[in-house]
């Protein structure tokens, strides 16, 4: 299971009770967090996500908006007791800003802080249950996306089979693992009877802020969830282009030829008060979409 809980979904400037750009992502194993804008820890306390469970953070760029809380994190980390080891993957800019900030505060991290530059389109973190990859977007600066995707290589265990041939709970991590059964007697029973395939991985992929872009499409192919910018109404499509951003229809147009399963708008401008076109002009391209609303968690 993957579960991606909005904290942030406002592009520059706060508006509306809308804040920026901030998300986590979930599995059962632990918590990510995906840009850190401005009043983060806010909505943090306020949707009951736990800092102290947060060991990856994310940034896609830095434009503040997208940044601006995370000083203010890691050094509330380190007030509250961290002591765990914390990884950081960001532009590489962003290690001698975090220095330049931390100096000038006279303060010192009680914790091992790891920062991971992103240079290439590569998988960028990996452990038994997820694994993270970083993909180039189109924005005025230098900009990644990030996929998540489950691991699920083990097989499930078929309770009635493994019953009806007395198999014991001690053989189950071979059986998990693919492995045939040799029975006391010496005769074999082939995995393929003893257990069930797992469901396909699950996959989110998060496209930061873009320009409408057809590259993005086979780096995102037949995602589960996607998370695509849409700072402009479609009306704007020339002001989009020129910023670097993207409309409603855009959006929805790179779901629609990605194969994406659904779609989340989100980086709404602040010019726009109410969202409500925004859902109705991406469903005329591309009908299973939602807004990324903030406090809302979407189970993938």
């Amino acid at each position: 299971m993957l579960a991606v809980t909005i904290l942030g979904n406002n592009s520059a400037i706060p508006a509306f009770n809308r804040h920026p750009t901030a998300q986590v992502v979930q599995n059962n194993e632990q918590i990510f967090l995906i840009d850190c804008g401005e009043g983060t820890q806010l909505q943090m306390d306020r949707y009951k996500i736990r800092r102290s469970k947060i060991n990856h953070i994310f940034i896609s760029h830095l434009h503040g908006d997208h940044y601006f809380g995370l000083i203010g994190l890691l050094t509330s980390m380190g007030l509250l007791g961290r002591k765990t080891e914390l990884h950081v993957y960001a532009p590489g800019l962003l290690r001698s800003i975090i220095e330049m900030q931390l100096q000038a505060a006279g303060a010192v991290l009680p914790y091992l802080l790891h920062f991971h530059p992103l240079v290439t389109e590569e998988a960028i973190f990996e452990d038994k249950t997820i694994s993270v990859r970083c993909f180039n977007v189109t924005h005025r600066i230098e900009c990644w996306g990030f996929l998540f995707k489950e691991k699920k290589n083990l097989r499930k265990i078929n309770p009635q089979e493994v019953n009806r041939h007395n198999i014991t709970a001690t053989y189950f991590d071979k059986l998990h693992n693919r492995e045939d059964y040799i029975s006391p007697e010496n005769s074999i029973i082939k995995n393929e009877l003893l257990t069930l395939p797992m469901p396909l991985p699950k996959t989110y992929a998060y496209c930061a802020d873009t320009l409408y872009d057809e590259q993005l499409i086979d780096k995102i192919n037949n995602v589960d969830l996607l998370y695509h910018e849409a700072t402009y109404l479609d009306d704007l499509k020339e002001r989009a282009a020129k910023r670097f951003h993207s409309t409603t229809k855009e959006a929805a147009l790179i779901a629609k030829k990605a194969g994406a399963k659904k779609l989340l708008l989100g980086h709404f401008s602040s010019m726009y008060e109410s969202l409500d076109e925004f859902i109705t002009e991406a469903c005329s391209v591309f009908e299973n979409t939602e807004l990324a609303l903030e406090g809302n968690c979407y189970i993938i």
